[in-house]
């Protein structure tokens, strides 16, 4: 029998769970489904992201520069509504790159790059 394969969940990393959380429920509309201060899993429509406490020390660095690509269909509505809420400024689309899609990116608390695609 063959691996399947179901999903990947990216973990980015945090310095503080309770203010991240709140950043993604606020901003980007992802809810909590389980966690504590040291770990978190969230959820928005079909995506998944889990949030993972970092001391940012020589031991534990919170390192930042993740980078999170999620592919969605009509993208101008989510962005009308990040737009709206104040989280990214309303030049930020990019509307037919040359790599064929509509796009655009932000960064959470922790310096994670989360960007938005769709397919053109």
């Amino acid at each position: 029998m063959k691996t399947e394969f179901l999903s990947t969940i990216p973990v980015l990393p945090s310095s503080d769970i309770e203010r991240d959380l709140h950043w993604y429920e606020e901003n980007l509309g992802f809810k909590k489904i389980f966690g504590d201060s040291m770990y978190v899993g969230i959820h928005f429509k079909t995506v998944w992201l889990h949030l993972q406490w970092h001391a940012d020390t020589e031991d534990d660095p919170l390192l930042g520069g993740s980078v999170v690509r999620i592919f969605v269909k009509n993208i101008e509505n989510y962005f009308n509504s990040l737009v709206a809420k104040g989280v990214v400024p309303k030049d930020r689309l990019r509307k037919n790159t040359p790599w064929g899609t509509h796009e655009f990116g932000l960064y959470d608390l922790n310096n994670n790059a989360i960007f938005f695609v769709e397919d053109v």
